[in-house]
C-alpha cells in the first residue's frame, strides 16, 4: 500500500508500484507513464477491463446522482470520460450544470479537448492543467468531486484527499472510483493471472510500452484496501463515509460528504 518511508539518510521515499523512489522523482516518472499512454489509454481501458470499465464508470455516475445546477469538478480525468458521463447523464437539463477537468498531464488533456470538440462538448466542459495535491482552484467552488483511478498515482493521497474537501461546497460531495481489494480467492488468482500477465503484454502490443502498464498493474497492489481508504477520508474530513464493492471488489467506489 501506500507509504513515505524514511531512509538512513532521512530522505523521503514513496511508492512507485512495486520499487520505492525519492518523494520529489515519483510525478516526473507517473507523467512519462501518462504521456506515453495517452492517445491510447481509453482503447487499454476497453482491452483491459474488456469493457468493463465502463459499467464502473457508469455505477459511478450513478451514484453520484447529480442536480441540474451541479457544479462538477473531475480530478485526473483528462481524457474527459467521466465528464462527458456527467453531462450525458443530465441529457437537456446539463445546460445548467458544469463540468473542469483537471489533470496535471498536458498530454491527456489534449486527448480530453479533442474528444470534447468531436463530441460537441467544448462549450460545456473546461480543462485545466493542476496538481491534484495543489490545486489551482478556489475554496468551496464545486458541488461535487469526482476522481476515477486517479488518486493511486499521486504523490501523497493525504494531500488529494485534503484538497478535494477543500474546493467542495459545504454539503458537497465526494466520490472516487479506484481498483481495490479482491477478496474472493478465486477470482483473486484470475485477477492475479491476468493483471501480472495479459495486461502488460497488452500494453507492448498497442502502446510499444509494457513498463508503463506493468506499473499501472503494480500501482493497484500498493493502493490501500476499502477499510483503510475510508479512513483516510474520513481523516481528511468528510463525513458519511461510505463504500461499494464492484465486480467482487476489483474496484470500489468511495463516497464522503463535506458538512
Amino acid at each position: 500500500m501506500f507509504s513515505v518511508i524514511l531512509m538512513a539518510d532521512e530522505k523521503p521515499t514513496v511508492s512507485f508500484g512495486f520499487r520505492n523512489v525519492a518523494e520529489d522523482e515519483k510525478p516526473r516518472l507517473v507523467g512519462q507513464v501518462f504521456s506515453s499512454v495517452a492517445r491510447r489509454y481509453d482503447v487499454m481501458n476497453d482491452l483491459m477491463s474488456m469493457g468493463v470499465h465502463r459499467v464502473w464508470k457508469q455505477a459511478l455516475i450513478d451514484w453520484l446522482s447529480p442536480a441540474p445546477d451541479t457544479r462538477l469538478l473531475d480530478v485526473a480525468g483528462g481524457t474527459g470520460d467521466i465528464a462527458f458521463r456527467f453531462l450525458d447523464r443530465l441529457g437537456a437539463k446539463a445546460e445548467t450544470a458544469s463540468a473542469l477537468v483537471c489533470d496535471i498531464n498536458r498530454e491527456m488533456l489534449a486527448v480530453g479537448r479533442e474528444r470534447a470538440r468531436e463530441r460537441r462538448l467544448h462549450d460545456r466542459v473546461a480543462f485545466a492543467c493542476g496538481d491534484a495535491e495543489r490545486l489551482p482552484l478556489p475554496d468551496a467552488a464545486f458541488d461535487a468531486y469526482t476522481i476515477a483511478f486517479g488518486i493511486r498515482n499521486v504523490t501523497h493521497i493525504d494531500r488529494a484527499l485534503s484538497e478535494a474537501y477543500r474546493v467542495l461546497k459545504p454539503g458537497g460531495r465526494f466520490l472516487c472510483l479506484e481498483f481495490s481489494k479482491v477478496d474472493n480467492a478465486v477470482l483473486s488468482a484470475f485477477y492475479d493471472m491476468w493483471s501480472f500477465n495479459v495486461i502488460p503484454a497488452i500494453g507492448e502490443a498497442v502502446t510499444n510500452d509494457r513498463a508503463s502498464y506493468q506499473y499501472l498493474v503494480e500501482s493497484i497492489r500498493r493502493f490501500p484496501p476499502q477499510k483503510q481508504f475510508a479512513a483516510m477520508i474520513e481523516t481528511a474530513g468528510f463525513k458519511q463515509v461510505k463504500w461499494r464493492d464492484l465486480s467482487g471488489g476489483i474496484c470500489a467506489m468511495h463516497s464522503g460528504w463535506k458538512f
